[in-house]
């Protein structure tokens, strides 16, 4: 299965493709960032941003979208714009038929460090080291959209839809994961 990751953000949007099963080792297919110049209009911005998503949809044919669910913060226009760039890649992939999902970042962080308050050093370090990459995947955005998609393929019903596994037969990073999810929908 193919996941594209979008840690979704006005200047950088990071981007980044994963192969992989369900609990599974995983690949990295690419990663990079879109990014717009704050000195444009945000029309503009959110047009640039909304190509290279749409290329790299065409490019990679991902089977799924991970998404970033956008959180409230103290700054409304960093949220605003967020919110707006994560609204372009749901409807790019929905455009394609391609299933969408959403992930916090604490569902992300417990999925691929088994600790849903881990610093963004600890993220990169294990997203390195999950896809057995010589060098920590830079900037922190491009290893967010990396870690969504392993997020994605790793979280406890299976991306394919199967049913819900055993806790006992799930590795410790996805238990903290479940936990997450579950506390996320309280």
């Amino acid at each position: 299965m193919r996941v594209l990751g979008v840690d979704p953000g006005l200047t950088r949007c990071g981007l980044g493709v994963v192969d992989g099963l369900p609990g599974r080792l995983v690949r990295l297919v690419h990663v990079g960032v879109a990014t717009s110049g704050a000195d444009l209009d945000v029309d503009q911005r959110l047009l640039l941003i909304e190509r290279r998503i749409e290329e790299w949809l065409e490019e990679h044919a991902p089977d799924a979208v991970a998404v970033e669910r956008v959180f409230a913060q103290h700054n409304v226009r960093t949220v605003m714009g967020t919110a707006q760039v994560a609204g372009l890649a749901m409807v790019a992939a929905a455009r394609r038929r391609i299933p969408v999902a959403l992930h916090t970042p604490s569902e992300v962080k417990a999925a691929v460090t088994g600790n849903g308050r881990a610093g963004k050093a600890q993220v990169q370090t294990m997203v390195a080291r999950l896809l057995q990459l010589d060098e920590l995947p830079r900037p922190a955005d491009a290893a967010d959209a990396l870690a969504l998609a392993i997020c994605h393929l790793w979280r406890p019903a299976g991306a394919l839809g199967a049913p819900q596994r055993p806790a006992a037969s799930m590795t410790s990073a996805q238990r903290a994961w479940a936990a997450a999810e579950q506390a996320a929908r309280r």
